[in-house]
């Protein structure tokens, strides 16, 4: 586990994907599960930090792909915390619809030829519904909803406005730089671009992605001028 800033943390030795802990006074918030092997890791992380897994009271989601909840049934288990996902990302984070797939017209050159099985997670219960806008207070004394959908249809993002943090989930990724989400698991690209303006104009100092390393290092610059190359 690494501190990203004082009270939040990313998890080590996971194989794909990142997930974010936050530290308060009630306990703790996972931002994401990670794959189905995730849970025991991220147990085992919390454990030797001197915490307990049901010292975890949320988690929540960005959306519902099985890198970023493939885990997410078994850690709601080992930990008892309430999920919280938007409406659009409830039945496929409950198990009870396929992970949603881009229509051929809407992927680009020869990632359109490129088809993801039909696939569904293991489902958790749901124990509330997010909407953009509302501020879960509990979490970093304040922590934002933004509806960013583009990757996912109910995706969303995590905004701390005093501390200039954003979760961005897989809006973008930070691969080599920045970069968009991988096409062939995007429902809409240009739905994705507008989110990328959106989270842009909150000018974040910290960005944590759920691919690549957090941006810590002028993220607010790095940002603009992406969303500017990717504008359409």
């Amino acid at each position: 586990m690494k501190e990203v800033v004082p009270g939040v943390y990313t998890f080590t030795g996971l194989k794909v994907g990142r997930v974010y802990m936050i530290e308060d006074a009630d306990g703790l918030t996972i931002i994401d599960a990670g794959l189905a092997s995730a849970p025991a890791a991220i147990i085992k992380q919390i454990e030797a930090k001197g915490r307990k897994a049901n010292d975890v009271k949320r988690i929540l989601l960005t959306h519902a792909h099985p890198d970023h909840a493939g885990g997410l049934q078994e850690l709601q288990v080992l930990t008892g915390a309430q999920v919280m996902c938007s409406a659009g990302e409830r039945a496929v984070a409950e198990g009870t619809t396929p992970i949603p797939t881009p229509p051929p017209e809407k992927v680009e050159g020869l990632w359109r030829f490129i088809r993801l099985p039909e696939t569904k997670v293991k489902g958790a219960q749901v124990g509330r519904e997010l909407t953009d806008g509302e501020t879960l207070t509990e979490v970093m004394g304040g922590l934002q909803v933004v509806f960013t959908p583009g990757h996912a249809p109910g995706h969303l993002a995590f905004w701390q406005p005093e501390q200039r943090v954003l979760f961005c989930g897989d809006v973008m990724m930070h691969l080599r730089g920045l970069t968009l989400p991988f096409r062939s698991a995007t429902v809409d690209m240009d739905e994705d671009r507008r989110a990328i303006r959106r989270l842009s104009a909150l000018e974040p100092a910290v960005i944590c992605f759920g691919h690549g390393n957090p941006l810590t290092d002028n993220a607010s610059e790095k940002l603009k001028a992406f969303a500017a190359k990717e504008a359409k």
